[in-house]
Protein backbone atom coordinates (compact mmCIF):
# COMPACT_ATOMS: atom_id res chain seq x y z
CA UNK A 1 0.00 0.00 0.00
CA UNK A 2 1.24 3.09 -0.78
CA UNK A 3 0.09 4.83 2.49
CA UNK A 4 1.63 3.87 5.82
CA UNK A 5 -0.26 1.82 7.77
CA UNK A 6 0.02 3.11 10.66
CA UNK A 7 -0.99 6.57 9.34
CA UNK A 8 -4.35 5.11 8.11
CA UNK A 9 -5.00 2.98 10.91
CA UNK A 10 -5.24 6.10 12.92
CA UNK A 11 -7.46 7.96 10.63
CA UNK A 12 -10.07 5.27 10.43
CA UNK A 13 -10.11 4.93 14.25
CA UNK A 14 -11.09 8.90 14.19
CA UNK A 15 -13.06 8.18 11.45
CA UNK A 16 -15.01 4.84 13.17
CA UNK A 17 -15.16 7.07 16.63
CA UNK A 18 -16.55 9.86 15.05
CA UNK A 19 -19.51 7.98 13.19
CA UNK A 20 -19.62 5.63 16.85
CA UNK A 21 -20.40 8.97 18.76
CA UNK A 22 -23.14 10.38 15.99
CA UNK A 23 -24.65 7.05 16.81
CA UNK A 24 -24.76 6.85 19.78
CA UNK A 25 -26.33 10.54 20.60
CA UNK A 26 -29.35 9.03 18.93
CA UNK A 27 -29.07 5.15 20.73
CA UNK A 28 -32.43 4.99 23.09
CA UNK A 29 -33.86 7.89 21.60
CA UNK A 30 -36.81 7.44 19.31
CA UNK A 31 -36.25 6.71 15.32
CA UNK A 32 -37.55 5.17 12.52
CA UNK A 33 -37.21 1.09 12.57
CA UNK A 34 -38.22 -1.49 9.80
CA UNK A 35 -37.13 -4.87 8.61
CA UNK A 36 -35.63 -5.28 5.63
CA UNK A 37 -36.33 -8.66 5.27
CA UNK A 38 -38.48 -11.07 7.96
CA UNK A 39 -36.10 -11.06 10.95
CA UNK A 40 -33.48 -8.82 9.63
CA UNK A 41 -34.27 -5.47 11.33
CA UNK A 42 -32.62 -1.59 10.22
CA UNK A 43 -33.42 1.79 11.38
CA UNK A 44 -32.63 5.45 10.04
CA UNK A 45 -29.03 5.38 12.36
CA UNK A 46 -27.64 2.83 10.18
CA UNK A 47 -28.68 4.80 7.24
CA UNK A 48 -27.29 8.15 8.16
CA UNK A 49 -23.96 6.71 10.20
CA UNK A 50 -23.54 4.50 6.60
CA UNK A 51 -23.44 7.74 4.51
CA UNK A 52 -21.06 9.28 6.62
CA UNK A 53 -18.98 6.96 6.71
CA UNK A 54 -18.85 6.64 2.76
CA UNK A 55 -18.10 9.77 2.03
CA UNK A 56 -15.73 9.98 5.51
CA UNK A 57 -13.26 6.99 4.14
CA UNK A 58 -13.37 7.85 0.64
CA UNK A 59 -11.45 10.80 1.64
CA UNK A 60 -8.89 9.11 3.16
CA UNK A 61 -8.56 6.34 -0.06
CA UNK A 62 -10.42 8.27 -2.97
CA UNK A 63 -9.53 4.70 -5.26
CA UNK A 64 -10.39 2.40 -3.05
CA UNK A 65 -14.15 0.70 -3.35
CA UNK A 66 -16.90 0.15 -1.25
CA UNK A 67 -18.91 -3.07 0.70
CA UNK A 68 -21.46 -2.45 3.48
CA UNK A 69 -24.56 -3.74 4.95
CA UNK A 70 -26.78 -0.51 4.35
CA UNK A 71 -25.66 0.38 0.57
CA UNK A 72 -26.85 -1.44 -2.76
CA UNK A 73 -23.76 -3.63 -3.73
CA UNK A 74 -22.20 -2.54 -7.19
CA UNK A 75 -20.01 -4.52 -9.28
CA UNK A 76 -17.36 -1.97 -9.51
CA UNK A 77 -15.76 -2.85 -6.19
CA UNK A 78 -14.03 -6.30 -8.21
CA UNK A 79 -12.30 -3.97 -9.68
CA UNK A 80 -10.58 -1.95 -6.92
CA UNK A 81 -7.72 -3.68 -5.09
CA UNK A 82 -9.10 -2.37 -2.26
CA UNK A 83 -12.21 -2.32 -0.60
CA UNK A 84 -13.57 -0.26 2.77
CA UNK A 85 -15.96 -3.57 3.83
CA UNK A 86 -18.64 -1.64 6.37
CA UNK A 87 -21.41 -2.63 8.92
CA UNK A 88 -22.41 0.80 10.34
CA UNK A 89 -24.17 -0.32 13.47
CA UNK A 90 -23.17 -4.14 14.06
CA UNK A 91 -25.83 -5.46 16.13
CA UNK A 92 -28.58 -3.43 14.77
CA UNK A 93 -31.20 -5.74 16.97
CA UNK A 94 -29.38 -4.76 20.26
CA UNK A 95 -29.60 -0.85 19.26
CA UNK A 96 -32.75 -0.78 18.44
CA UNK A 97 -33.75 -2.39 22.00
CA UNK A 98 -31.28 -0.14 23.79
CA UNK A 99 -28.90 -2.90 24.48
CA UNK A 100 -25.23 -2.39 24.29
CA UNK A 101 -23.78 -4.96 22.25
CA UNK A 102 -23.28 -2.73 19.23
CA UNK A 103 -20.72 -1.43 17.24
CA UNK A 104 -19.67 0.18 14.42
CA UNK A 105 -17.12 -1.80 12.01
CA UNK A 106 -14.72 -1.04 9.15
CA UNK A 107 -12.10 -2.91 7.64
CA UNK A 108 -9.74 -2.04 4.31
CA UNK A 109 -9.25 -5.28 1.95
CA UNK A 110 -6.32 -4.90 0.09
CA UNK A 111 -6.03 -7.93 -2.66
CA UNK A 112 -8.28 -10.30 -0.54
CA UNK A 113 -7.18 -9.96 2.60
CA UNK A 114 -8.25 -7.43 5.33
CA UNK A 115 -5.36 -5.31 6.38
CA UNK A 116 -7.02 -3.02 8.72
CA UNK A 117 -9.98 -3.30 11.23
CA UNK A 118 -11.61 -1.28 13.61
CA UNK A 119 -14.54 -2.14 16.19
CA UNK A 120 -15.98 1.21 18.21
CA UNK A 121 -18.72 0.07 20.58
CA UNK A 122 -19.74 3.24 22.14
CA UNK A 123 -22.48 2.12 24.67
CA UNK A 124 -19.86 -0.30 25.83
CA UNK A 125 -16.85 2.01 26.10
CA UNK A 126 -14.88 -0.21 23.58
CA UNK A 127 -12.44 0.63 20.73
CA UNK A 128 -10.92 -2.15 19.40
CA UNK A 129 -8.37 -1.76 16.18
CA UNK A 130 -6.09 -4.14 14.36
CA UNK A 131 -3.27 -3.46 11.84
CA UNK A 132 -2.06 -6.18 9.67
CA UNK A 133 1.31 -7.81 11.34
CA UNK A 134 0.87 -5.38 14.32
CA UNK A 135 -0.74 -6.82 16.62
CA UNK A 136 -4.51 -5.60 18.26
CA UNK A 137 -5.61 -3.66 20.71
CA UNK A 138 -8.75 -2.63 22.61
CA UNK A 139 -8.69 0.82 24.79
CA UNK A 140 -4.87 1.21 23.79
CA UNK A 141 -4.19 -2.50 25.95
CA UNK A 142 -2.33 -5.20 23.56
CA UNK A 143 -4.80 -8.12 23.40
CA UNK A 144 -3.96 -11.83 23.24
CA UNK A 145 -6.09 -14.72 22.59
CA UNK A 146 -6.32 -17.35 25.54
CA UNK A 147 -4.14 -20.69 25.50
CA UNK A 148 -6.78 -23.36 26.47
CA UNK A 149 -5.85 -26.68 24.82
CA UNK A 150 -8.78 -28.77 25.98
CA UNK A 151 -12.58 -27.69 23.87
CA UNK A 152 -14.51 -29.25 27.18
CA UNK A 153 -15.02 -26.18 29.17
CA UNK A 154 -14.49 -24.03 26.36
CA UNK A 155 -16.40 -20.49 27.10
CA UNK A 156 -18.55 -19.52 24.08
CA UNK A 157 -20.73 -16.39 23.74
CA UNK A 158 -24.18 -17.80 23.53
CA UNK A 159 -27.74 -17.56 25.04
CA UNK A 160 -28.39 -20.85 26.08
CA UNK A 161 -26.32 -24.32 24.97
CA UNK A 162 -28.05 -26.99 22.89
CA UNK A 163 -27.52 -30.55 25.20
CA UNK A 164 -25.08 -31.58 22.19
CA UNK A 165 -22.50 -28.82 23.57
CA UNK A 166 -23.31 -28.92 27.14
CA UNK A 167 -19.81 -29.70 27.45
CA UNK A 168 -18.79 -25.91 26.98
CA UNK A 169 -19.46 -23.07 29.33
CA UNK A 170 -21.69 -20.53 28.39
CA UNK A 171 -20.86 -16.51 28.48
CA UNK A 172 -22.47 -13.29 27.75
CA UNK A 173 -23.76 -12.81 23.92
CA UNK A 174 -23.90 -9.50 22.40
CA UNK A 175 -25.98 -9.22 19.38
CA UNK A 176 -22.97 -7.89 17.41
CA UNK A 177 -21.26 -10.82 15.89
CA UNK A 178 -18.04 -8.44 15.23
CA UNK A 179 -17.76 -8.01 19.44
CA UNK A 180 -18.22 -11.89 20.20
CA UNK A 181 -15.12 -12.96 17.69
CA UNK A 182 -13.46 -9.71 19.60
CA UNK A 183 -14.51 -11.21 22.67
CA UNK A 184 -11.92 -14.23 21.71
CA UNK A 185 -9.18 -11.71 20.67
CA UNK A 186 -9.66 -10.78 24.19
CA UNK A 187 -9.35 -13.56 26.05
CA UNK A 188 -13.42 -13.46 27.24
CA UNK A 189 -14.10 -16.45 25.37
CA UNK A 190 -12.80 -19.16 23.85
CA UNK A 191 -15.11 -20.15 20.83
CA UNK A 192 -17.36 -18.54 18.70
CA UNK A 193 -18.59 -20.17 15.86
CA UNK A 194 -21.64 -19.74 13.44
CA UNK A 195 -23.28 -22.49 11.05
CA UNK A 196 -24.65 -20.67 8.42
CA UNK A 197 -23.79 -18.58 5.62
CA UNK A 198 -23.24 -14.80 6.58
CA UNK A 199 -21.56 -11.59 4.97
CA UNK A 200 -18.64 -9.90 4.62
CA UNK A 201 -19.33 -6.85 6.36
CA UNK A 202 -20.36 -8.72 9.51
CA UNK A 203 -16.74 -10.22 9.97
CA UNK A 204 -13.96 -8.38 8.40
CA UNK A 205 -12.69 -6.39 10.67
CA UNK A 206 -13.12 -8.45 13.66
CA UNK A 207 -11.60 -11.49 12.02
CA UNK A 208 -8.43 -9.41 11.65
CA UNK A 209 -8.50 -8.12 15.60
CA UNK A 210 -8.77 -11.93 16.12
CA UNK A 211 -5.92 -13.37 14.41
CA UNK A 212 -3.74 -10.59 15.24
CA UNK A 213 -4.45 -11.46 18.79
CA UNK A 214 -2.73 -14.49 18.07
CA UNK A 215 -6.67 -16.58 17.79
CA UNK A 216 -7.51 -18.98 14.88
CA UNK A 217 -9.74 -17.78 12.25
CA UNK A 218 -11.68 -19.75 9.45
CA UNK A 219 -14.89 -20.47 7.55
CA UNK A 220 -17.37 -23.32 9.13
CA UNK A 221 -15.31 -25.76 7.68
CA UNK A 222 -11.84 -24.72 8.30
CA UNK A 223 -11.18 -22.92 5.04
CA UNK A 224 -9.15 -19.19 5.35
CA UNK A 225 -11.70 -16.16 4.53
CA UNK A 226 -11.28 -14.27 1.71
CA UNK A 227 -12.51 -11.01 0.63
CA UNK A 228 -14.40 -8.68 -1.58
CA UNK A 229 -15.69 -11.81 -3.54
CA UNK A 230 -18.06 -11.12 -6.38
CA UNK A 231 -20.42 -12.60 -3.94
CA UNK A 232 -19.34 -11.36 -0.28
CA UNK A 233 -20.64 -14.24 2.02
CA UNK A 234 -18.65 -16.74 3.72
CA UNK A 235 -19.97 -20.20 5.21
CA UNK A 236 -19.91 -19.61 8.68
CA UNK A 237 -17.06 -18.30 11.05
CA UNK A 238 -15.16 -19.88 13.35
CA UNK A 239 -12.53 -18.02 15.50
CA UNK A 240 -10.83 -19.92 18.28
CA UNK A 241 -8.08 -20.20 20.92
CA UNK A 242 -5.48 -21.87 18.73
CA UNK A 243 -4.90 -24.88 20.81
CA UNK A 244 -9.14 -25.81 20.66
CA UNK A 245 -9.48 -24.80 16.73
CA UNK A 246 -8.99 -28.27 15.24
CA UNK A 247 -10.87 -30.11 17.90
CA UNK A 248 -13.86 -27.79 17.59
CA UNK A 249 -13.87 -28.78 14.04
CA UNK A 250 -13.70 -32.10 13.82
CA UNK A 251 -16.69 -31.87 16.98
CA UNK A 252 -18.99 -29.61 14.46
CA UNK A 253 -18.16 -31.06 11.04
CA UNK A 254 -21.21 -33.29 10.61
CA UNK A 255 -23.54 -30.62 11.50
CA UNK A 256 -21.20 -27.77 9.57
CA UNK A 257 -21.41 -30.16 6.06
CA UNK A 258 -24.90 -30.88 7.03
CA UNK A 259 -25.53 -26.90 7.16
CA UNK A 260 -23.28 -26.29 4.39
CA UNK A 261 -25.09 -29.06 2.12
CA UNK A 262 -28.92 -27.74 3.03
Amino acid sequence: MAEPLADLTAAVIAVTHEAATMALARWQTDFARWEKTPGSPVCEVDLDVDRMLRARLAGLLPDAGWLSEETVDSPDRLACARVWVVDPIDGTRDYIRGRPGWAVSVALVDAGEVVLGVLDAPARDERWHATLGQGAWRNDVALHAGDRTMLAGARVPTDALPKIDRHLTAVHKPNSIALRMAMVAADEADLLTTLRWGNEWDIAAAALIAAEAGATVSDALGAPLRYNKPDPTAFGVMVAAPGIHGEALAWLEGRARAAFGS
